[in-house]
């Protein structure tokens, strides 16, 4: 999915993925090894707590959690306690602090919901699992690395095998169709739409994930030359790179919202200034999100979806287990029962989370293919065919790179 689709990058499947999938040869005794294997990881799981460090911003995405929670307590007497962050890097953060303090068994964190920096930062100062156990869960049988290879790279870094797809993402635009007859398609068409209409548009303020991207979108948008976006930021002349977008920003602050002194924090919160007229476009980077909110009612029936002429910015979200996690075996019965056809089936529907599946439909049972075909797709959500035109992750240095050069610039009335 991204620039051109994500790195062709594919790694070797593991023996339980190889027997049960076509094409491979493996012998049913490997497969029955691989199967007791995870049968000893349910069996080691009875009665733990899995403590997974996870957004907490979006009621819907914390209710989804919480039936997770309660299926798993039922199934497998696994007590998952989602712990409620408001950034990532900030359990990112304890990680590393507990390494530091020699803390290298009975961790804080046991699951931690992740992709991009933050992944990569784990696993530049390893901070994960050291072994690929993702291609030993027995819901990795239903992906295809072949057909969707981000599951096996987040923001070009690749996993490993140590964080488990969980969901896709892809930056959508919103407005209500009713206010906002022809909303601004390039990065250009949005500059001069803000400065023609004072007040109608701002962003979550960074390190808020999608203000983040947002400005990621504009940069991409905005340069001529993308490649040096692909590589590491410290081997690129960052200022010389990003000076169109600090241009862009420059121009369009003064017209933002509240005089771009103040932000949101948060997408869900920049949808309710959408909903309360206050602005003319929110932004989110989940394709269903809008018609997950009109269904709730957070939203008017008139709301629609766009994406940029040019494709918007594209990725997966992943599991990942920190390397001192408490209860590592639970830890791997979440990941594999979120990655689950019943588990992703759940979660795609617009009317509960709406997050895009990581499963391969080629893979599934023709019920389970059936369930998914089944979803409503919401009135405000984009076709596949109009979400086709996607574009890739930046290098994830990037990320912490424009976030701190925001800060300097525009942070605390600067």
């Amino acid at each position: 999915m991204f620039r051109i689709t994500a790195t062709q990058a594919i790694l070797p499947l593991a023996i339980l993925t190889a027997i049960l999938l076509p094409g491979f040869g493996t012998t049913s005794s490997q497969a029955q090894a691989a199967t007791s294997g995870f049968e000893r990881t349910v069996s080691a799981a009875n009665g733990e707590i899995v403590y997974f460090n996870a957004w907490g911003g979006d009621d819907k995405i914390n209710a989804y959690i919480a039936w997770a929670g309660k299926t798993l307590k039922e199934r497998h007497n696994i007590s998952l306690v989602h712990v409620k962050l408001n950034d990532t890097s900030a359990a990112v953060s304890r990680i590393l602090a507990e390494k530091a303090a020699g803390r290298n068994t009975g961790g804080s964190v046991d699951l931690l919901w992740v992709n991009g920096e933050n992944f990569a930062a784990m696993k530049r100062n390893d901070l994960l699992q050291s072994e690929d156990w993702v291609s030993k869960l027995p819901s990795w049988q239903f992906t295809d690395s072949n057909e969707l290879p981000a599951i096996r790279l987040d923001f070009a870094e690749p996993t490993d095998g140590r964080e488990s797809p969980w969901g896709r993402a892809q930056l959508v635009f919103a407005h209500d169709s009713a206010v906002t007859l022809k909303p601004p398609r390039t990065a250009k068409d949005l500059g001069d739409y803000i400065q023609a209409n004072p007040g109608r548009f701002t962003f979550p303020q960074p390190p808020d994930f999608v203000g983040l991207s947002f400005l990621k979108q504009v940069l991409l948008e905005v340069v001529t030359d993308t490649d040096p976006l692909y590589a590491p930021a410290d081997e690129s002349d960052f200022e010389a790179v990003t000076a169109p977008l600090w241009a862009w920003l420059d121009a369009a602050r003064p017209n933002l919202w509240r005089g771009g002194k103040a932000y949101p924090i948060n997408y869900p919160m920049l949808r309710q200034l959408l909903a309360d007229g206050e602005i003319d476009i929110a932004m989110a980077f989940n394709p269903a999100d809008a018609s997950a909110a009109i269904e709730r009612g957070e939203l008017p029936g008139s709301v629609r979806t766009y994406i940029h002429d040019g494709g918007t910015l594209a990725n997966v979200h992943f599991l990942a287990i920190p390397f001192n996690a408490n209860a590592p075996d639970a830890a791997r019965v979440v990941a594999d029962f979120m990655l689950s056809p019943e588990a992703q089936i759940r979660k795609a529907d617009a009317r509960i989370w709406g997050d895009p599946t990581v499963l391969s439909m080629a893979r599934l049972t023709a019920a389970d293919k059936a369930a998914f075909d089944a979803l409503p797709r919401g009135v405000a959500t984009l076709s596949e065919a109009d979400l086709g035109k996607t574009l890739a992750e930046p290098h994830p240095s990037w990320m912490g790179a424009i976030e701190a050069a925001w800060k300097a610039r525009y942070a605390a009335g600067n």
